[in-house]
């Protein structure tokens, strides 16, 4: 049983099964959704609570030993299995998830957190186990589309109802980074209390606690969002991002973009560009807006732009690093530059 994360605790309040899979890479939406089952188990008397961290020495054979060994004072057993981010359970641990499900540990409800999963990994028979006996909640990043109705939906929940102002002005601040995103929300609720909240009380209470990274600034360059590119240029700049980190991110979409727009220019369609990039669906727009905007020719200039900035990074050429990036990142997302004068 597949759900998504706003559908947990509607979920809770009905049913609650014996094993839950929380999976992604975004750390406040797993914690939050861990807490929910934590919570839910526990008004429904799993009042023993045991966790495994699983490392290279883990045991797997510990898992249904505990849960067959319940304490004295305890009627049900809450157990919590943690994988680190980029581990997967492997043959012993898959073999030993299978067991757990086929097995009777009905006082025992078994939660699980670890990374994103892989399309092998949702294949594999100990995901398909967990799947049709409990539940699995796969966890994704909140894009900067989503983050006004996220904002909106936890300002609510906490009784505030902000002007769409207020709203637009927290995106902008907290995007990327939802545990400072809900600290600022609940400060603010503390400030300013339950009810309307507008602009002026978010720009005096909250501080601009964006954090960004360098695939967000390809996207918002691709789609000629400027002020927003040059917001996410100034805050990995602040973060002390290394400039070559930038440059790479930006060389290697430039790059495959110049491949995609050669194939257009040869006759093939977008779509099929696209599809022999291996362009995902989320990643769609942002491409096909680049591939509209520039043709093949300019993707090719830009590439020897970037070899440049190379040269001013290592030192070999003149120039503040950051500042050709921004003028690269500005060429990617449309606008049109001054050529500079000859010193």
């Amino acid at each position: 049983m597949k759900l998504k994360p706003d559908q947990l605790a509607q979920h809770l309040q009905r049913d609650l099964r014996p094993v839950y899979l929380i999976s992604g890479d975004e750390p406040f939406q797993s914690d939050m959704a861990c807490r929910q089952i934590r919570e839910a188990a526990q008004a429904q008397g799993y009042s023993e609570r045991e966790q495994f961290h699983v490392d290279g020495g883990f045991d797997w054979e510990q898992l249904q030993a505990s849960a067959s060994n319940l304490s004295l004072f305890a009627e049900k057993k809450l157990m919590e299995l943690r994988l680190p981010a980029g581990k997967s359970p492997g043959a012993p641990g898959g073999k030993a998830l299978t067991a757990w499900v086929e097995a009777d540990n009905r006082d025992t409800l078994l939660l699980i957190s670890m990374g994103k999963l892989d399309k092998k990994q949702q294949q594999a028979k100990w995901f398909k186990a967990l799947d049709k006996a409990g539940a699995i909640i796969q966890i994704w990043p909140v894009e900067a589309a989503q983050m006004p109705g996220w904002i909106q939906a936890r300002m609510q929940a906490r009784g505030m109802q902000p002007d769409p102002a207020a709203v637009q002005l927290l995106a902008e601040r907290l995007e990327g980074n939802l545990l400072a995103a809900d600290q600022e929300l609940e400060k603010l609720r503390l400030l300013c209390g339950e009810g309307a909240v507008d602009a002026e009380q978010v720009e005096a209470a909250v501080s601009d606690s964006a954090r960004f990274d360098v695939f967000a600034l390809v996207d918002a360059a691709l789609l000629g969002e400027t002020q927003r590119m040059l917001r996410i240029f100034n805050g990995l700049r602040g973060e002390g991002l290394e400039p070559v980190l930038v440059l790479w991110a930006l060389t290697r979409e430039i790059r495959s973009l110049s491949g995609m727009a050669w194939l257009i220019a040869q006759g093939e369609s977008l779509e099929q560009a696209l599809s022999q990039y291996r362009i995902w669906n989320k990643r769609k727009a942002p491409v096909s807006a680049g591939l509209r905007r520039h043709s093949v020719r300019r993707w090719q200039g830009m590439l020897y732009q970037a070899a440049a900035i190379e040269r001013v990074i290592k030192g070999r050429a003149a120039g503040a690093p950051w500042d050709e990036l921004v003028q690269l990142g500005l060429k990617m997302a449309g606008v049109n530059l001054l050529p500079r004068k000859p010193a």
